[in-house]
C-alpha cells in the first residue's frame, strides 16, 4: 500500500510517498501551479492507495481540487496538521545530519537551507498510520 502525503500551501506544496511499511519512496517540494499534475503523475508511477493531506492552509480547496481530477478510487483523507513544521525542522537534521561548523550550532537554532513541506507530507502520513495502527 502507497500513501501519497500532501502539505497544501499558496505558493509552494511538499508531497511525499511511503509505504505502509514506513518506506520512503519519494519526496519533494512542488510549486502549487503544478502540484495536481505531479500527483497525477505519481499516482500512476506508484499506484496509490490513499492521499493524506494536512488539514489547514487553504486545505479544502486543494481536497476539492484532487477530488476533481482524481475521479478513481483514491480516497483523501485530512490529518491535524498543528506543530508538524516544528517537528519537520527537527526530522530535517535526522535526515541531513548538519555538517562543518553547522553541528556546532544548536539544533533549535539552526534552520533547513531549503523548504521542508517533503518533510511535513512525511510526518502527515505518519501521523495518519499511527491513527490506524
Amino acid at each position: 500500500m502507497a500513501i501519497l502525503g500532501f502539505d497544501p500551501g499558496r505558493d509552494k506544496c511538499g508531497i511525499a510517498i511511503v509505504e505502509q511499511t514506513n518506506e520512503l519512496l519519494w519526496h519533494q517540494v512542488v510549486a502549487a501551479s503544478v502540484v495536481i499534475e505531479q500527483i497525477q503523475q505519481l499516482s500512476h508511477q506508484f499506484s496509490l492507495d490513499l492521499i493524506v493531506m494536512g488539514d489547514q492552509t487553504t486545505a479544502n480547496q486543494w481536497k476539492a481540487a484532487i477530488e476533481k481530477v482524481m475521479i478513481s478510487s483514491l480516497l483523501v483523507v485530512m490529518v491535524d496538521e498543528r506543530n508538524s513544521s516544528l517537528e519537520a525542522r527537527e526530522r530535517y537534521w535526522q535526515m541531513y545530519p548538519p555538517q562543518g561548523l553547522q553541528r556546532f550550532i544548536p539544533q533549535g537554532m539552526r534552520l533547513p537551507p531549503r523548504p521542508i513541506d517533503d518533510i511535513v507530507a512525511i510526518l502527515l502520513i505518519e501521523r495518519y498510520l499511527a491513527t490506524i495502527n
